[in-house]
């Protein structure tokens, strides 16, 4: 009870009707800072509780351990007993209370709601919503770090159309862009496009390259999304006939020649058995038979940004400012200034510090910071492929041991939230570190008059995970609030030999707190992108129903892996609930 004394003022600042929870996980925090491992031991020997299923009644667990053990005389004579907050039914029933309150009640025979994240099309197609919906999608992400404002409203009218067309409910979860720390542009390489055949393995032509060539200035669509459109200046399609070809040397002085097929509007259809790389006013000769026809040019062609590729031991600089990143610069064949690339948040090159590791691209490039002034840092990749790892701009850049002044919601964020706040159920906030980035959401909640919605805590950094307990203390001043474990980001974050371990803590305290959760981040992602799942991520997606939801990424086969997950979730549900096997009858046990 001394850590509750402790805590009182934080305590008492908590919504009245979640005070319960709030004490529970106060005890539940009390008592993990002890290693009670010899002392489970010593219980489930005695055929007692081993206190490992206690953390939504922990004080009532406690309490009927102590009264087992003075009836058996392990025990000193009875004390007046303390009063718990919650006993062990009323624990779990507030835990699923606060999910209703929160996600709503899911789909189906399962308690474990399925969100799913909206991919683009969902804005010009209402159909695709309401499949997700006939599907089992309990909860509808908008991302707001992607797409465009616009585009989020669409999705969101199109969602409440399915809910009126289906006769189903589903909260709409406004995910906030939060202080991203991402790479910025890169300078383009060229104006090139490569053709490139379809091979075998012994280099024969299986399909050749093919590709639609357009006046400059046409408007007509390209016939297919998968043939690329390239415009041609000098009117040289005006005498082209089905059968000539076009002669030309590429930007590695190869000759190469391309085969018109057919008209395609005020186009031709051509092909090349050849690979041939092309670029801005490339010159091209229209020849039929062996006589040269006309002579003409390509147009302007798509600009290429070529990916920084980086090898252990490679030194980058992250810059300030608008200026485009670019690759290493050479002098007689040795780097004499390595290569740089912007980031997004001025923040860090306030508060970066030599020694501190950096990662890049969800972990898939880490090094150590050499060096930080306040226009430049200066970065040695540790960690990357032999052959090399390719960055790009857009790419998410983590600083695990950096603290950031900026708060969790930014200028963009506010001014998303005056338009989303009408229309939406559930708020999440991203990149969330200490109490003070939650009390600025709720009072920007209150101004809005959006203080009913629901807030979730994305836990995505190390600061963030290590301060979970006062965050969720914060929250439930204002009810509803849920968490989610993006576990993309915090893997890099805590590392990925402890994001087990870490989820699992997650989890403890959240049920501790009666908080429901959000299982985020590569759920049957291959199943959604390809429409096949690996042994892993069934596995994974069954370990997800430990968590009061699961969160679908995008993907052509997302439809198909929401019915997956569905009919998955319903079936272990008979055999396990959260952490607790239950014993129904196995077909095995005849």
């Amino acid at each position: 009870m001394e850590l509750e004394r402790a805590r009182s003022v934080e305590i008492d600042a908590v919504a009245l009707e979640e005070r319960r929870s709030a004490r529970n996980l106060v005890h539940y925090l009390a008592l993990r800072q002890t290693d009670v491992r010899p002392l489970q031991e010593e219980l489930s020997a005695l055929g007692l509780s081993s206190l490992a299923r206690i953390e939504s009644f922990t004080l009532a667990a406690l309490e009927g351990v102590l009264t087992a053990l003075r009836a058996l005389g392990e025990a000193p004579a009875p004390r007046r007993r303390l009063p718990v907050p919650v006993d062990a039914r009323a624990g779990p029933q507030l835990l699923q209370s606060h999910a209703v309150r929160l996600l709503a009640m899911p789909a189906g025979k399962r308690s474990c709601r399925i969100m799913v994240t909206l991919p683009s099309a969902a804005a010009g197609e209402h159909e695709l919503v309401e499949e997700l919906l006939a599907a089992g999608m309990d909860v509808a992400r908008v991302n707001c770090a992607h797409d465009r404002p616009d585009d989020w409203m669409a999705m969101v009218r199109h969602v409440r159309r399915a809910e009126q067309r289906l006769g189903r409910s589903c909260r709409v979860y406004a995910d906030l862009a939060g202080p991203k720390l991402r790479t910025g542009a890169l300078a383009a390489a060229g104006q090139v496009v490569k053709l490139r055949p379809r091979r075998d393995l012994r280099g024969g032509v299986l399909a050749p390259a093919r590709l639609r060539l357009v006046p400059t200035g046409a408007a007509e669509p390209a016939a297919s999304p998968e043939v690329l459109t390239l415009p041609v200046e000098g009117g040289i399609l005006a005498d082209a006939l089905a059968g000539d070809e076009l002669h030309l040397h590429d930007t590695r002085g190869r000759e190469r020649r391309l085969t018109l097929l057919r008209r395609d509007g005020a186009g031709f259809l051509v092909e090349s058995e050849q690979t041939a790389i092309l670029e801005t006013a490339l010159s091209l000769t229209l020849v039929r038979g062996s006589s040269p026809v006309c002579e003409g040019r390509l147009g302007a062609l798509p600009e290429v940004v070529e990916p920084l590729l980086l090898v252990p031991g490679d030194r980058l600089f992250l810059t300030r400012g608008p200026e485009p990143g670019r690759g290493p610069r050479r002098e007689e064949g040795r780097v004499v200034e390595p290569a740089r690339i912007p980031c997004t948040l001025d923040d860090v090159f306030e508060s970066a510090r030599a020694g501190q590791p950096v990662f890049f691209d969800d972990g898939k490039i880490g090094g150590e910071i050499v060096s930080a002034t306040a226009e430049r840092i200066e970065v040695r990749v540790d960690h990357a492929p032999a052959a090399g790892a390719k960055l790009r701009p857009e790419k998410g850049i983590n600083l695990p041991e950096t603290e950031l002044r900026t708060p969790a919601l930014t200028a963009d964020d506010r001014a998303h939230l005056e338009m989303l706040v009408p229309h939406v159920d559930i708020v999440g906030l991203s990149f969330v570190r200490r109490p003070e980035d939650v009390l600025l959401l709720e009072r920007e909640l209150t101004r809005l008059d959006g203080q009913h919605l629901g807030i979730v805590l994305k836990m995505e950094t190390r600061r963030g995970f290590e301060s979970l307990p006062r965050l969720l203390l914060t929250a439930l001043q204002s009810p509803p609030v849920g968490v989610m474990v993006a576990r993309g980001d915090l893997a890099v974050e805590v590392g990925f030999d402890r994001l087990a371990e870490v989820q699992e803590e997650i989890l403890w305290l959240c049920e501790a707190a009666h908080v429901p959760v959000i299982w985020a981040t590569q759920v049957l992602e291959t199943l959604a992108k390809s429409g096949s799942p690996t042994r892993a991520e069934v596995t994974d997606a069954v370990m997800s129903g430990r968590a009061e939801c699961v969160m679908l990424n995008k993907g052509p086969y997302v439809v198909e892996a929401v019915r997956f997950l569905s009919s998955l979730l319903e079936r272990m549900e008979a055999h396990r609930s959260k952490q607790r096997p239950r014993l129904r009858r196995l077909a095995v046990s005849r």
